[in-house]
């Protein structure tokens, strides 16, 4: 039961810090190394991933009508008065789509190529701290700058493919060093080019869900592959967190997305540097 509470703590912690910008993958860290679940470290490497699965599905259950790209259109059959339904696009979906993958490819190379090597350089809380800070800093000079001006595009569909580009670079960064943040460097890549925020933090929402899916299953695979099993405790561990994490998610995205019509993004900026600060403090 303790172990299903800690689970349980994992999920909440993954849930809120998965679409705010202050580092889910940085907060999983920093809790482990408090809050010692009593698993393998193979399983643990395999977890802190995994149970991004439930935070994607609270994105995809969520903004459906937007992500699902078809929908059925009645059409003539040979010309006469009959009608049959055929799967069609949805206005803009494709382009919608195209931009996501764009945006995903470096990331998921990198993810594929270095995963390993970034997990033993990166995964530790000093270089977490460092991010934090330094990212925070950053988040504070673009609301400063490049949030106080007219943005260019208030849709997806006004994002030029160069906006995109950027974007993706930003996500890539936030593959290689953790505590960076996937949400807060492609809102920050998103501000700097001049997309709404609004926009900036949906289209966040929207490349989480292949990025975090790729990389669960990539985890995954190379579980199974490397031969590992999961115990029973370690598969009710790996429920609890998914489902609390699915469950906090929808809460957090909700308030995110009411919160960003009225406030700016500086007061994640201030938490991530006095966050990395107490890490600092406490890990010396």
């Amino acid at each position: 039961m303790i172990e299903l509470l800690k689970a349980a703590l994992f999920g909440l912690v993954e849930g809120v810090t998965e679409w705010l910008p202050v580092s889910s993958t940085g907060h999983m860290i920093l809790l482990n190394n408090w809050v010692k679940l009593n698993v393998s470290k193979n399983f643990y490497s395999m977890f802190e991933v995994v149970i991004q699965f439930g935070a994607i599905m609270a994105v995809v259950i969520m903004f459906w009508n937007k992500l699902w790209p078809w929908y059925m259109k009645k059409v003539k059959v040979h010309g006469q008065m009959a009608t049959r339904q055929r799967p069609a696009w949805k206005k803009g979906s494709l382009d919608m789509w195209i931009k996501i993958i764009v945006c995903c490819i470096p990331a998921a190379v990198v993810g594929v190529l270095f995963d390993d090597k970034i997990d033993e350089l990166f995964y530790h809380p000093v270089p977490v701290a460092l991010a934090l800070i330094v990212v925070g800093v950053i988040f504070i000079i673009v609301e400063m700058t490049a949030g106080k001006r007219s943005p260019k595009a208030n849709s997806i569909a006004e994002m030029s493919y160069s906006m995109v580009a950027w974007i993706g670079i930003a996500q890539t960064l936030a593959a290689i060093f953790p505590g960076t943040s996937r949400s807060g460097a492609t809102i920050i890549g998103a501000l700097m080019v001049g997309v709404s925020r609004g926009v900036a933090a949906e289209f966040t929402f929207f490349l989480a869900v292949p990025v975090m899916l790729g990389a669960s299953l990539l985890k995954i695979v190379k579980f199974v592959h490397a031969g590992y099993a999961m115990t029973g405790l370690e598969g009710g561990i790996l429920a609890v967190g998914c489902i609390v994490a699915f469950v906090v998610s929808i809460v957090v995205i909700r308030f995110f997305m009411s919160y960003i019509k009225k406030h700016d993004f500086k007061v994640f900026g201030w938490y991530r540097i006095i966050l990395g600060i107490a890490v600092l403090a406490l890990v010396h």
